[in-house]
Parts: structure tokens; C-alpha cells; sequence
């Protein structure tokens, strides 16, 4: 038997030279490795993420020293960001209408009633700012495009 690279990162064991290469520890390792970067990001320490995977901690830093593994954890970092900013994006509404409330509401402690005010602000000024973004955005997209077209 005969263990040979075959894909980027995965071993496959040779069984008799005329079969196929079929994968053995490389696939447990790419199952354990998905699995420790979920735990990293459920965990509150990385002790408790190799715990959670039932991986030795040593084994666990020794992976987020491998480019791949830290390139795969950033980009599964990112995108729980991005969801995180769509949810908070969707609630805008709601949130926009919670501040307009407290804000002309004169129950609502006068500093309560400031920061609400100062909240709806922020939102209308965020909201010409992306509006402003989308703009100079087109605006390259067309220079490019001219740019490619000459």
C-alpha cells in the first residue's frame, strides 16, 4: 500500500497500482478541519474550540498556522460578518421607527430623547452616504468601460 498527494492538501492510499487513488486520513482531516473552524466561531477560546472538535489544542494552533486553514477560517469569519450586516441592514426600519418613537415621545428621559434624535441622524447620513457610493461607483464602472472600449 502505497500513500501518494493527489489533491491540494488531502492524501489518497494507493490499494494495487491498476485501482484508483481513494481518499483515507486526508478526508478525516478536511471533516475535522470544517468542523474546527465552525467551533472557532461558536467557541470563546480556541481551548474550547479543539474541546468542542475533540482535536489536542496543539493540534489546533498547528493548523491556524497552515495558509489554507487561515484562508478558509477568514473567509468563514467574513461571511458570518456579512450575514450579520444584512440582518442588521433588514431591521433598519424597525429600528429607524423605534428611535422616532422614543424620540417624540416626551416621557422618554430628555438624554433618551437626544440620543434617539442623534440615532435617526446617523441613518439619514448613512444612507446618503451608500447613496453616494452606489454614484461613484457607476461612475467607475463607466470610466472603465470607456477606458476598454478605446
Amino acid at each position: 500500500m502505497q500513500t501518494q498527494p493527489f489533491a491540494a492538501g488531502a492524501e489518497y492510499t494507493q490499494m494495487h497500482p491498476r485501482w484508483p487513488p481513494v481518499k483515507g486520513h486526508g478526508a478525516k482531516f478536511g471533516r475535522k478541519k470544517e468542523a474546527a473552524i465552525a467551533a472557532l466561531l461558536a467557541e470563546r477560546s480556541h481551548a474550547e474550540a479543539a474541546r468542542a472538535v475533540e482535536i489536542d489544542l496543539k493540534t489546533l494552533k498547528r493548523w491556524l498556522r497552515v495558509p489554507e486553514f487561515i484562508a478558509e477560517y477568514r473567509q468563514a469569519r467574513w461571511e458570518v460578518v456579512e450575514q450579520a450586516y444584512a440582518r442588521a441592514q433588514q431591521n433598519t426600519s424597525a429600528a429607524t421607527t423605534v428611535l422616532l418613537m422614543l424620540m417624540a415621545d416626551s416621557k422618554t428621559p430628555h438624554s433618551s430623547r437626544i440620543r434617539a434624535a442623534l440615532g435617526v441622524f446617523d441613518i439619514a447620513r448613512e444612507g446618503l452616504d451608500l447613496d453616494i457610493e452606489t454614484r461613484v461607483a457607476a461612475l467607475e464602472r463607466t470610466a472603465e468601460a470607456s477606458k476598454e472600449s478605446r
